[in-house]
């Protein structure tokens, strides 16, 4: 062998012996990394183990031959004048030392690789093992439990704000806090309430001009971050007054790689909103995710950059300079829902985007969703037909009535709308403007069109809200939908006034929430019964359009 070759060419000069040693050492070790690196079955380290002893020897007496042949010629002798035979035992013994720790670190190595699992040769760098650690090494699909919500709050108002995350906190499932700047006072703490609190470390070292709250409230995702929880793929934030509808939350998340940096959300409905703050940034009250791999990254500069930031307004408004600062853009879906606007968002919510609904933000500050209902009760009243087909709630389907002359919106879960002239699938899918921007109360603009409301009375539509929903079997629904008497709608317009059903019943299939993973196509509707009136209604089917079936009257 090579090493074994070397050993004998160096044996005449004894002062090299130490570079034989290590020669032996460096080979056997390159040898058995070579084994392990590539994979070769363990068995057969060892078996090199033992031929190393098997060879060791062999060199052994190779070297005291030599040794001996040096010490009878006298010749060679004299080339070893200067250094004394003592000297030469020692290297010898030293030779016989290091080929021995070799041998037992080899035998060592052998046995480890061979009965433990194996492991990486090199550590990861440390963002690498947060990334590994954070899921569990959990391969499959997103699910609730890989979200940790972190709530922004304060004990002033957590009393009275704590209902809206009772509406959708399910403390089986869903992780996360709400975070408050001080602990709340017994008197502050309802008893019904589900989501576990937590207490902002001390935040008054950072620089700020507008509100401090801003700067506690955007620390929140560092502070989510540095719990240090298993298994969290997306850390998502929101408002103590925002309601989530988690199934489609996950459902959206579901479409993005959380081991790459995203920051997921929506802006603001009012363009006066997003030119004070910005457009590409996602508002925090509609709520915003962010991956683990972005949170990694942020925890890492956030301190720092909240201090540049300080004069921002809002903690929405700094995370997102961070943000950018990491060079990841927003990546807007429009189920985020800051509601940035003024009164009665019905016009909104009767012609949602074809997008799952994921958050309703800003309730507080409009009217019921439902009328003649409290706020509270017009969510639970949304909420019951969410969680029966929650992939479905406040999608719009169209259809006609040929003969009538009817237009028909229906927005499920939600309302139905019978317009008793022709609209396009245009118009229909542009909001009604029931509704003004945030901060100026005006009509407009708005990052969406709208249509304006009719002045002309007979023009409007009728209207009919969610009264009664059934599960049918496992794979579908059956909603009623029952007429709102507008005591403000006079028409005495017998041609535009004639729409005699004081109910609408929907029947439809179940929608699978992979329907979001493809290309969005509206469903049609299709009224049954040649639209007869049984039982004062109007019976209506929900169902997939037909392969080159267009919507048109």
């Amino acid at each position: 062998m090579e090493w074994a070759e070397k050993i004998v060419d160096y044996s005449y000069n004894e002062l090299q012996l130490k570079e034989v040693s290590l020669l032996i050492c460096r080979k056997r070790s390159f040898s058995i990394w070579m084994v392990n690196s590539s994979g070769e079955q363990r068995g057969s380290i060892t078996t090199l183990a033992s031929r190393t002893l098997q060879q060791h020897w062999a060199v052994m007496e190779k070297i005291n031959h030599a040794r001996l042949e040096i010490s009878q010629d006298p010749v060679k002798a004299s080339k070893f004048i200067f250094v004394p035979e003592k000297l030469g035992d020692i290297f010898l013994v030293l030779i016989r030392i290091g080929l021995l720790v070799c041998l037992i670190a080899s035998v060592s190595l052998a046995l480890h690789s061979s009965f433990s699992k194996p492991a990486g040769w090199f550590p990861l760098p440390d963002h690498l093992h947060a990334l590994q650690n954070s899921s569990d090494m959990d391969n499959g699909p997103t699910n609730i439990s890989h979200i940790l919500f972190g709530i922004g709050g304060s004990a002033k108002t957590w009393h009275s704000r704590s209902g809206y995350s009772n509406l959708w906190w399910n403390p089986n499932t869903s992780r996360g806090f709400v975070w408050l700047d001080k602990k709340p006072g017994y008197d502050d703490l309802h008893p019904k309430v589900l989501i576990p609190y937590q207490i902002s470390k001390d935040f008054t070292q950072f620089k700020y001009s507008h509100s401090q709250s801003a700067v506690r409230i955007a620390r929140i995702v560092y502070e989510s971050f540095k719990l240090g929880l298993p298994n969290v793929r997306w850390f998502v934030m929101g408002d103590d007054d925002t309601v989530f509808f988690t199934e489609n939350l996950v459902t959206v998340l579901g479409k993005y790689d959380y081991s790459q940096m995203y920051y997921i959300g929506g802006n603001s409905e009012s363009v006066e909103q997003d030119v004070m703050h910005a457009y590409d940034m996602a508002f925090g009250g509609g709520g915003f995710a962010v991956s683990y791999a972005l949170a990694a990254q942020l925890a890492k500069i956030l301190d720092g950059c909240l201090n540049r930031y300080y004069y921002f307004y809002g903690s929405d408004q700094r995370i997102w300079a961070c943000v950018n600062e990491i060079g990841v853009p927003l990546t807007k879906e429009s189920g985020f829902h800051q509601l940035d606007i003024r009164g009665d968002p019905y016009g909104l919510l009767a012609a949602h985007p074809m997008a799952p609904l994921v958050s309703l933000h800003h309730l507080d500050s409009l009217g019921p969703l439902f009328p003649n209902q409290t706020q509270r009760d017009s969510l639970e009243n949304l909420l019951r037909a969410y969680r029966i087909d929650p992939a479905r709630i406040l999608q719009q389907s169209f259809c006609y009535d040929h003969e009538r002359k009817w237009s028909i919106s229906i927005s499920w879960g939600y309302s139905v709308q019978i317009y008793p002239t022709v609209l396009t699938p245009k118009d229909l899918q542009t909001p009604l403007q029931t509704f003004r921007t945030w901060r100026s109360w005006s009509e407009g603009p708005f990052t969406f069109n709208t249509r304006p409301m009719s002045s002309e009375r007979c023009q409007e539509p009728f209207r009919y809200f969610l009264d009664q929903i059934e599960e049918v079997g496992r794979s579908g629904s059956f909603t009623s939908y029952k007429r709102f008497v507008d005591k403000d709608r006079k028409c005495l317009n017998p041609k535009t006034d004639n729409v005699e059903a004081q109910r609408i019943r929907v029947s439809a299939l179940k929608l699978d929430p992979e329907y979001w993973k493809n290309a969005p196509r509206r469903q049609c509707c299709q009224i049954m019964d040649g639209g007869s009136i049984k039982d004062g209604g109007i019976s209506i089917r929900i169902r997939k359009c037909r392969p080159r079936e267009i919507i048109s009257f």
